[in-house]
């Protein structure tokens, strides 16, 4: 049984009585209308493969729909490549603007110095289903104490490995960071055709474990005010555990250097790597490569033996817009899209790791391959600071920047790190 359908009872339980009891106003809507009936507009993102997404949404929107006579949901899937120009059009013109949106949850504190986002603290501590919610997922729609939106589904990464490749060579998982060091430069010196573990210059969210790991930070603060943390002496000790990988015993610089997260998973899944850092998210890619059959995930270790190194909480949320005059009905279709019943149909359909614990728990009895994400969200993930300086940084590739001059011998790991520090203070000196 499917775990959506083992699911339906409890989300038309919950369905019901969020109709039953519209959510409270917070008082911080930009429209003075709260309007019952007419049409609410929704933007979703375009994924690679949408049908199955497609017939999730429809489902919830026809049972939407029943619920609230005199309500249309029009729903389009807009390209994520381009969002951020749809929605700084949306914030600057309401009248273009969707009721509810779909978007990245490192968006959220731009969004919210942008005034786009409609607080919804009163209805997400109101909405039964919510006490469920991931911690690191409530993180990613909370900014200064205030919750704008409900996590929609979230992605972390783990150690991906080559099972056929480990039993001939007679390789023990391994089960620290030192271990997965001299494991991939084992693989690459008996098999020089593979890199041991492949790694990438341009890969962020790939080398950041190695921070995490080490007791580094990307930012120390709270309340909107940060500083760069990149350049501490624990931070600069994890750059170094990542940047040792690129050489000619693992992964060479001239190779790897450039590369992203999606090259190094192509990379593993054409059968070219013994080793990757891929996410529940790259699942499908690798089942349709060449190592189909050949592979197995476990958690990827963390410095001390056993432990699990922390990943970076990914994924996305669902939001109401400020500007919307349909406000109770949006808040109502928000938590009908982000609910238990529509993760776990949108995990059967697409994959998507649900941003409930115990809808979570369930996805990992009913597939094996989750396992080990699921374990990476329970043993503690990291975010990126709850800052509107975070996009301004990530659009910078400071960070990508700061390994690759490292990768490529032009800095020091020190000298790097100190310079990508002042590029993040800078950044978040000037949004305030």
């Amino acid at each position: 049984m499917k775990l959506s359908v083992r699911l339906a009872g409890l989300g038309a339980l919950a369905a019901l009585l969020a109709t039953a009891c519209a959510p409270q106003t917070s008082g911080n809507t930009s429209s003075d209308k709260d309007e019952k009936t007419g049409t609410l507009r929704v933007w979703l993102f375009q994924e690679v493969g949408n049908t199955p997404k497609e017939k999730v949404v429809d489902s919830v929107v026809a049972d939407f729909e029943k619920a609230h006579r005199g309500t249309e949901v029009s729903v389009e899937y807009i390209p994520i490549d381009t969002r951020a120009q749809r929605v700084k059009a949306a914030f600057n013109d309401p009248a273009s603007a969707p009721d509810v949106m779909e978007y990245g949850n490192t968006d959220t504190a731009g969004y919210v110095k942008d005034g786009g986002l409609l607080d919804v603290t009163k209805e997400f501590g109101d909405w039964s289903e919510a006490k469920d919610t991931d911690p690191t997922a409530k993180q990613s729609v909370t900014v200064d104490g205030k919750v704008y939106g409900a996590p929609f589904y979230v992605g972390v990464r783990a150690l991906y490995y080559r099972t056929d490749v480990f039993e001939e060579l007679g390789l023990s998982v391994p089960r620290s960071m030192a271990e997965l060091a001299s494991t991939a430069r084992k693989i690459r010196a008996a098999k020089p055709e593979l890199y041991g573990l492949v790694v990438g210059g341009a890969y962020t969210y790939g080398a950041m474990p190695f921070v995490w790991a080490n007791g580094g930070e990307l930012a120390t603060g709270k309340g909107g005010s940060y500083a760069s943390g990149i350049d501490s002496p624990k931070a600069r000790k994890g750059i170094e555990a990542y940047t040792s990988l690129f050489g000619d015993d693992n992964c060479p610089a001239a190779k790897c250097a450039g590369m992203g997260g999606n090259d190094t998973i192509s990379a593993f899944a054409a059968g070219k790597a013994g080793m990757a850092i891929g996410g529940d998210f790259s699942h499908t890619a690798v089942e349709a490569g060449k190592v189909k059959g050949k592979y197995a995930v476990v958690p990827l270790p963390g410095v001390r033996p056993g432990s699990i190194a922390p990943a970076f909480a990914g994924g996305n949320n669902i939001g109401v817009l400020k500007s919307t005059s349909h406000r109770t009905l949006a808040v109502q279709l928000m938590e009908r899209l982000a609910s238990k019943k529509t993760q776990a149909a949108l995990f059967d359909a697409m994959g998507f790791l649900p941003t409930f614990t115990d809808v979570r728990r369930e996805a990992a009895r009913e597939e094996p391959f989750v396992k080990p994400f699921v374990q990476t969200l329970s043993a503690g993930t990291k975010f990126v600071p709850a800052s509107p300086a975070w996009a301004q940084i990530d659009s910078q590739l400071v960070l990508p920047t700061m390994f690759q001059e490292v990768v490529s011998g032009k800095k020091d790991v020190s000298r790097a790190s100190e310079d990508a520090a002042k590029k993040m203070n800078t950044a978040f000196g000037s949004t305030g």
